[in-house]
């Protein structure tokens, strides 16, 4: 449980660089700033997609790959 407050955290840190670079990029006046501009937009929409896709496969294959754990589940309903 640990493990995964500790990847949140990093993750909401990450993410508020990405805002905080699209920000700084936006107001900053270099030639190559515009370059930069447009790949922190990129990432700061792309990333936070691709890791949600990624948590959908991997609780989708969890879930094949095991099925003591539907059967879990449907016991848990039950009660």
């Amino acid at each position: 449980m640990k493990l995964k407050r500790l990847l949140a955290l990093i993750g909401v840190i990450v993410l508020a660089a990405m805002y905080l670079s699209t920000v700084f990029f936006a107001v900053t006046d270099s030639p190559i700033s515009g370059t930069f501009f447009k790949a922190s937009i990129f990432c700061t929409v792309v990333i936070p997609v691709i890791i949600y896709g990624y948590g959908l496969i991997y609780r989708y294959v969890i879930r094949k790959d095991w099925p003591d754990q539907e059967d879990k589940n449907d016991h848990a309903k039950d009660a």
